[in-house]
């Protein structure tokens, strides 16, 4: 198979501030898997240096690594097998996430069918046949402002949008005053979430969480950094709590840590990886869902396909192309809900948003 590899700058509609640091554009790499009889899949890595320590060039070299073991690959190579060669010379899940999602699509494409059948197929028998539609997955809006007007405005939107749930970035600073506002805004019957991407220690993740319980929230994401810590927070916070980061560290899915596991494609190793890390992380005790790390539209439409197959447990956060400047977003949420897509592969209509 001919690897092509792009490089994708994606510019934010406004800076996407969290706990960890804060985002005004956005490095993606694109790619192409051509096989043998000229039929092409496409596949993304969406890594993002402050919340997952890789950088677009690791990524590329990672692909590199790769190129050889992929163009002795012949039409009739399988999946999980080649998958697995190339995490022989490349451990870098981000690049496998790119080629995983490029071997759905390519698989797809040669089915005639959307990557969701594939895998509802796999899971029930290679002769099964699925509904002819997959449905819409639950999806929360994001809240990412670091002023209490603005939080408010975009909660009145997800709320007049039809969102039956929202994130809220903390560990900000006016904490408080922000989550308020966004209550009010959103009215009583929305869930908030709160996501401190790391940014607590035990000790302030508690104090925190304790006074932030009273406006009624969901669940928090990422209190503190590291299993330990987290399962500390756990242990005594009164408000649910959900590994994020910490989720692709050692040791997380071999017991429950906490209650809650929020698992995203580019750091799983794409489709394939983050199936195996939700059958794990169900083992274990956790509740799963699934979120966006600022993917484009393949890895967006790869969370959905997935998504069909781990059936998640809460509204999953990937609503997000909808940040993104001048591109069109091919995916958008309808009443809190996004579509799978019904297209071969991972669907039809999404490449053109890189511009490629």
């Amino acid at each position: 198979m001919k690897l092509q590899v792009r490089f994708i700058e994606a510019r934010l509609r406004a800076p996407f501030v969290s706990g960890s640091g804060a985002v005004d554009s956005r490095g993606l790499v694109l790619a192409t898997l051509q096989d043998p009889s000229g039929l092409v899949g496409f596949g993304e890595a969406a890594p993002l240096p402050h919340y997952d320590g890789v950088g677009t060039d690791e990524v590329r070299a990672g692909l590199e690594d790769c190129r050889d073991t992929l163009a002795a690959a012949d039409r009739d190579a399988q999946h999980r097998e080649l998958l697995a060669a190339c995490a022989e010379v490349t451990a870098l899940p981000q690049a496998l996430a790119a080629i995983d999602l490029a071997l759905w699509d390519l698989r797809g494409r040669r089915a005639g069918e959307p990557v969701w059948r594939l895998l509802r197929g796999e899971t029930a028998g290679a002769a099964a046949r699925g509904p002819a539609r997959a449905g819409a997955i639950e999806v929360n809006a994001t809240i990412a402002a670091a002023d209490r007007a603005t939080a408010a405005a975009q909660g009145a939107a997800a709320r007049s949008a039809g969102f039956r749930c929202v994130k809220v970035k903390v560990g900000l600073g006016d904490d408080a005053g922000r989550l308020a506002a966004v209550r009010a805004a959103t009215g009583p019957r929305i869930a908030i979430r709160v996501d401190a991407n790391g940014a607590w220690s035990v000790e302030e993740a508690l104090a925190s969480l304790r006074a932030l319980e009273p406006v009624g929230i969901e669940l928090c994401e990422e209190p503190a950094s590291g299993l330990e810590p987290i399962a500390a927070v756990a242990a005594d916070s009164p408000v649910p709590v959900a590994l994020d980061e910490s989720a692709s560290r050692p040791g997380a899915l071999e017991r429950r840590v906490c209650e809650l596991i929020c698992l995203k494609v580019v750091s799983c190793g794409g489709i394939t990886g983050l199936l195996d890390a939700a059958r794990r992380a169900r083992a274990a005790g956790y509740e799963v869902y699934l979120a966006s790390t600022l993917d484009g539209p393949l890895g967006i439409a790869a969370a959905l396909h997935a998504a069909t197959a781990v059936g998640p447990d809460r509204a999953c956060g990937l609503a997000t192309l909808g940040l993104f400047e001048g591109r069109d977003d091919p995916l958008p949420a309808q009443a809190g809900q996004i579509a799978v897509p019904d297209g071969p592969g991972l669907g039809d209509g999404l490449i053109g948003w890189y511009g490629v």
